[in-house]
C-alpha cells in the first residue's frame, strides 16, 4: 500500500514539473534574429546660388525750413487831442488833415454840440481814413428805409442830417450804417458821409435814429440819396430785450434845448449790463430834430430793478412834438 502511495505521490510531482521543464527546453532552443542598424541615406546637398544684393540709394532727407521769426508789428501811439475854449469837431478835423465824418465815427460822436472843454479826442491816422474809404463799396439796397430825414445848416457852412432808418426785412438787424449823398442841380455828387443808426439792435419795424454832420461843401446842393449801406442779421443770444423806459418827462422851450428824464425797468429774468436809452425828438411833419444816446444813472439793472436817466437834448430844428426813448442793453452770458 505505502508503495502504490508512494508512486501516485512521484507520478504527481512528476505532472507539476514537467510542463516548467519543457518550457524551459523550448526557450533555451529559440531563435533570435537581429533586424539590422539602417544605414542613413546621405543628405542631399543644396546648392545656394549667391544673388549679388541690389544696394538701395539712401533717401536724401527733405531740407528743413524753420519757421519764420515773428516779426513783432508796432503800434503807433494814438494822437489824443484835448479839446480848447472856441474850438469844434471842425476846426479840430482840418488841424489834423481828417475828415469830420472819421473824426466822429472814431470818437462815437452824435452830437458834436455837446462837446465840452477838456474832452479828449482821438485823432484817427491817416492809413485807417484812406483804408476805410477804399473799402467803402457801391451801397447795396438793403431792406432797411431810410424816413424822416431834416437838413440843418451849421453856422459855419456845415450840413447836419438827422432821420430814421426803418428795418423792413422780416428779421432783426444790427450793425446799421446809413450812407448820405449830397449832389447839385446836376447829379454831380457834393459830398458823401455815412454813420451808424443809434441802436444796436434794430428789431423788425422798429425805428433807429442816425445823424451826420457834414463839413462845408464845395457848392450848394440841391438834392441827396440816403440809403442803407450795411446791415446783417443780428445774433439775438448777445442783446437784452425785456428794459421798458417808464416816466419819461421833458422840460424845455418848444425851439430850445430839453432836459429829458425817465426810468429804465428791468422785467426780464435776468440781469442785463450795457444799458443804454436812445432819444428822439420829432417836430410835427415826423422829422428827426434831436436825437442822443446816454447811458442811465447805472448801466447794470438786475431783475426787477431800475435805474434813473437825465439828458439834453438840442434840437436842430422844431418846434418839438413829442421826444421818444427806447433802452437797450446786453445779457450777463450771451446764449445762442
Amino acid at each position: 500500500m505505502r508503495s502504490i502511495q508512494f508512486i501516485l505521490h512521484k507520478y504527481n510531482f512528476l505532472l507539476i514539473f514537467l510542463p516548467i521543464i519543457a518550457i524551459t527546453i523550448a526557450a533555451c532552443g529559440q531563435v533570435i534574429t537581429l533586424t539590422p542598424t539602417p544605414t542613413p541615406a546621405p543628405t542631399p546637398t543644396v546648392a545656394l546660388e549667391l544673388i549679388a544684393a541690389t544696394v538701395l540709394p539712401t533717401s536724401t532727407p527733405a531740407p528743413y525750413t524753420p519757421e519764420p521769426t515773428p516779426t513783432p508789428t508796432v503800434t503807433s501811439t494814438p494822437v489824443v487831442h484835448t479839446i480848447q475854449t472856441g474850438e469844434s469837431l471842425l476846426s479840430i478835423a482840418s488841424q489834423y488833415g481828417v475828415s469830420v465824418a472819421a473824426l466822429q465815427d472814431a470818437n462815437g460822436i452824435l452830437d458834436p454840440r455837446l462837446l465840452q472843454i477838456g474832452q479828449q479826442l482821438v485823432i484817427p491816422r491817416p492809413e485807417e481814413v484812406a483804408e476805410d474809404a477804399v473799402g467803402t463799396p457801391t451801397p447795396t439796397p438793403l431792406p432797411v428805409a431810410v424816413e424822416n430825414i431834416y437838413f440843418s445848416e451849421t453856422t459855419i457852412g456845415g450840413v447836419w442830417v438827422l432821420g430814421e432808418a426803418v428795418n423792413t426785412s422780416g428779421v432783426p438787424l444790427e450793425q446799421v450804417r446809413v450812407l448820405v449823398s449830397l449832389l447839385d442841380e446836376d447829379d454831380q455828387e457834393l459830398a458823401q458821409a455815412d454813420g451808424m443808426v443809434a441802436l444796436d439792435l434794430l428789431d423788425i419795424n422798429a425805428r433807429a435814429p442816425f445823424a451826420i454832420l457834414f463839413g462845408a461843401t464845395s457848392g450848394r446842393f440841391e438834392q441827396y440819396h440816403a440809403v442803407a449801406s450795411h446791415a446783417i442779421p443780428a445774433y439775438m443770444g448777445s442783446y437784452y430785450r425785456d428794459l421798458e423806459v417808464r416816466n419819461l418827462q421833458s422840460e424845455g422851450e418848444r425851439f430850445a434845448s430839453y432836459t429829458v428824464s425817465g426810468t429804465i425797468y428791468n422785467a426780464g429774468p435776468e440781469e442785463a449790463v450795457e444799458t443804454q436809452v436812445v432819444l428822439t425828438a420829432y417836430d410835427g411833419l415826423g422829422r428827426v430834430i434831436a436825437m442822443r444816446k446816454v447811458a442811465p444813472e447805472f448801466n447794470v439793472v438786475p431783475r426787477g430793478g431800475e435805474t434813473n436817466f437825465t439828458a439834453i437834448l438840442a434840437p436842430v430844428g422844431g418846434p418839438v412834438e413829442r421826444i421818444e426813448a427806447v433802452a437797450q442793453g446786453r445779457r450777463r452770458t450771451a446764449t445762442p
